[in-house]
C-alpha cells in the first residue's frame, strides 16, 4: 500500500491510500495502529510529507565509498545524529538556503532511504527488526557543509537541521510490499544530471542492523524516522564541488517508492 498525507481539493488534510488519477482514499484510525478506508474518495490538491515524525534519527557514513570520498574511514559502529522535526518539508516545496550558510555555496544534497517505525521498539534483535517497520519513504538529507564540518567541534545537527532541510515523500510504501530494503536503488538528479546512483545493498550497516542498534536501551516511538545514510556522489566531494543554488531543481528517488522533487530558493 502507498500511504500519503495530503491536502484534498476541499481543503482538508488527510492520510490515506494513494489512488490513480491524483486521488486518495482517506483512512480513519491511526497510522500506527488500526486504520481502514472511511468509504470515500477525494481529489488531491497537494502532497504533504507522508509522516509527522516523532523523532528523526540519522546515520552518517553508512556507505564505504561515501566515507572515502568524505575523507573518512569506514566506521566500526553507526555514526548517529539527529535532525529537528521542524526541518521536515513537503514534496514540491522549496528548499531554502539559510542566511547562515556561506553565500559562495555549501548546501548539499543527499538521497537517503527513510525508515518509518510503526510500533514501539526497544532492545530489538536484528532478526526481528523489520517487524517494527511501518514502511519506507524517500528523504533528502540537505546539509550546509561549512557549518556541519568546519564549525568548532563540528556541528552536524545544526548544519543538517535548518528549516526545509529534510524533504520527505512522496509516499510511504508499507513494509509488506518491500521484502528486502537492501535491494532498493537510490538516485539523485540535479537539473537533469544524475549525481548519485547506487544500491542500498552497499550499506555498511543494514536497515535491520540500524534499527537494532538505535533501539538498544532507547525507545523508538511509532513515527520515528530513520535516515539510513547516503551513497557516494555528494556535491562537496566532487571536483569542482557542486552545491545547491537558487533556481535549482533537485529530485531524489528510490526504486519501488518514488521520486521526491524540490526546487531551491534563498531564505
Amino acid at each position: 500500500m502507498r500511504l500519503i498525507r495530503c491536502e484534498t481539493v476541499n481543503g482538508k488534510e488527510c492520510f490515506g491510500e494513494e489512488l490513480s488519477g491524483n486521488r486518495v482514499q482517506p483512512m480513519k484510525g491511526c497510522m500506527y495502529g488500526d486504520f481502514e478506508p472511511d468509504g470515500g474518495v477525494a481529489g488531491i490538491k497537494r502532497l504533504l510529507a507522508p509522516v509527522k515524525p516523532a523523532n528523526i534519527l540519522c546515520v552518517g557514513l553508512n556507505y564505504y565509498e561515501h566515507a572515502v570520498e568524505s575523507g573518512n574511514e569506514a566506521p566500526a559502529t553507526p555514526v548517529v545524529f539527529m535532525k529537528p522535526t521542524s526541518s521536515v518539508t513537503d514534496p514540491d516545496t522549496p528548499i531554502r538556503i539559510p542566511k547562515a550558510a556561506d553565500p559562495r555555496g555549501e548546501v548539499d544534497y543527499e538521497v537517503e532511504l527513510a525508515v518509518v517505525i510503526g510500533k514501539k521498539a526497544v532492545n530489538v534483535t536484528e532478526s526481528r527488526a523489520l517487524d517494527y517497520v511501518l514502511g519506507y519513504t524517500v528523504a533528502n538529507d540537505v546539509s550546509a557543509r561549512t557549518i556541519q564540518l568546519e564549525s568548532p567541534g563540528t556541528q552536524w545537527d545544526r548544519g543538517k537541521g535548518f528549516d526545509t532541510f529534510c524533504p520527505l515523500g512522496p509516499a510511504i510504501v508499507t513494509a509488506d510490499e518491500i521484502e528486502d530494503p537492501q535491494k532498493l536503488r537510490l538516485k539523485t538528479v540535479l537539473n537533469g544530471d544524475v549525481m548519485q546512483d547506487y544500491s542500498a545493498d552497499k550499506m555498511i550497516f543494514s536497515v535491520a542492523a540500524l534499527i537494532s542498534y538505535l533501539s538498544s536501551d532507547t525507545t523508538l516511538l511509532p513515527g520515528t524516522v530513520i535516515l539510513t545514510g547516503t551513497p557516494p556522489g555528494v556535491g562537496f566531494a566532487r571536483t569542482p564541488p557542486v552545491f545547491l543554488m537558487p533556481g535549482d531543481n533537485v529530485q531524489v528517488e528510490i526504486s519501488s517508492i518514488g521520486t521526491l522533487k524540490n526546487t531551491v530558493v534563498k531564505a
